[in-house]
């Protein structure tokens, strides 16, 4: 027993003076440190396992020696160590983005991206691929990501347009289309008027998704949410019994609006390619149309003709009565008169006047839904890629 507690203690000597000997080779004299330094010099410039070694020297050199004002190598060695530190960890952070966005994990690129942008205000391909993200996850059946990529498609667009690099896209016209897109998207559920302007430029930009129904099919879904369902329970409200010049200008800004949507559900039917799709679509424009114009007469010719006419701009509200006219089929992008009533009870809630609608803004007397029910399945989207070489 004796001889095992000393050859125990021995064993304890042995470990404790062997720390020194295991130090001695980190001792900070002048002839290590120009060993360290030596080796940072050999290996700064190399490739990323080269530069580790460089690193791990600059370290050694730095943590065996104290701190001393005067070692202007050490003062180097400390920024190079800094700025290594500081690109690895932003090497690593971008290396998450891309492989969780490659992965389709979409809420994990999304945070990914804000750590990424966070510390790279100017890495705009972050800000690219948290918006794709955000977008890409409401299509699956996740909105949830979709408001906070406002601000990164806004401020993606301002540097784009400044100049920037616009990958994963492959055109500049093709990443600012898609960033208006989304914004109005992100935007539909809860401001759809707001998101009325950023669909007209998606729409105005030369791009392939100029030609994507989606696109029109949420334009129509803006028009009918927002300014048209407003409108419609500010005419409510009135109470109106019987036709006034004050109900009749009511009845011209809520037909304005109507039109715009007709317009954009006529462009979705005549892109879309889907034979159930685009019935569904054509359903949606022959309920609306009918609404507007008490006939279906015109309405192919419309379909047929739509895409060789300007989209037309939200408009402005009117603040007096238009000149009366012959009533005529609505081409779906120029306002009709609403002089044209004759009687007042078409112009009063419940008639079949197009004041008339449920309180989601389908100003009707019918069932009709807002037209995005009949979204094209599957549904569009940008194609993007997982890193700077090709697309995912």
């Amino acid at each position: 027993m004796k001889r095992t507690l000393k050859l125990l203690t021995l064993a304890a000597m042995i470990a404790v003076f062997a720390v020194p000997a295991f130090s001695q080779s980190k001792e900070c004299n002048d002839e290590n440190k120009a060993a360290w330094y030596q080796k940072f010099l050999d290996n700064r410039k190399g490739e990323p396992p080269q530069q580790k070694v460089a690193y791990d020297a600059a370290k050694t050199y730095l943590t065996s020696c104290p701190e001393d004002p005067n070692d202007q190598i050490a003062a180097y060695l400390k920024k190079w160590v800094t700025a290594y530190e500081a690109a690895t960890s932003d090497a690593s952070s971008k290396n998450q983005l891309e492989e969780a966005f490659n992965k389709k994990s979409w809420a994990e690129a999304v945070r990914s991206g804000k750590q990424v942008v966070g510390a790279d205000g100017e890495y705009v391909r972050g800000d690219i691929l948290i918006t794709l993200a955000a977008y890409n996850a409401s299509t699956s059946g996740d909105a949830s990501l979709l408001p906070d990529s406002i601000q990164y498609a806004n401020k993606a667009i301002d540097m784009i347009q400044a100049g920037k690099a616009f990958a994963p896209f492959t055109s500049k016209e093709q990443a600012l289309a898609w960033e208006n897109f989304i914004i109005g998207t992100a935007m539909l559920k809860n401001n759809p008027g707001d998101a009325i302007p950023f669909f007209l430029k998606a729409a105005r930009i030369e791009s392939d998704l100029k030609k994507n129904p989606v696109l029109y099919v949420n334009l129509a879904s803006a028009y009918n949410d927002g300014p048209r369902a407003k409108l419609t329970d500010e005419y409510r409200a009135k109470g109106f019994t019987v036709e006034t010049d004050e109900s009749k200008l009511m009845i011209a800004n809520i037909n304005q609006i109507l039109d715009r949507q007709i317009d954009a559900l006529a462009r979705a039917v005549a892109l879309a390619s889907d034979a159930t799709v685009k019935k569904g679509l054509m359903a949606e424009l022959t309920e609306a149309y009918k609404d507007r114009n008490k006939t279906e007469t015109g309405l192919p010719e419309l379909v047929a003709s739509v895409l060789n006419k300007p989209l037309p701009d939200m408009p402005t509200p009117l603040t007096s009565l238009p000149p009366a006219a012959t009533p005529t089929p609505t081409t779906g992008s120029q306002p009709v008169s609403s002089g044209n009533s004759t009687s007042p009870t078409a112009n009063k809630p419940g008639a079949n006047g197009a004041a008339t609608g449920n309180k989601q803004g389908t100003t009707t007397t019918s069932t009709t839904t807002k037209p995005a029910v009949a979204k094209p399945s599957p549904t569009p989207r940008p194609r993007s890629r997982a890193n700077h070489s090709r697309r995912g």
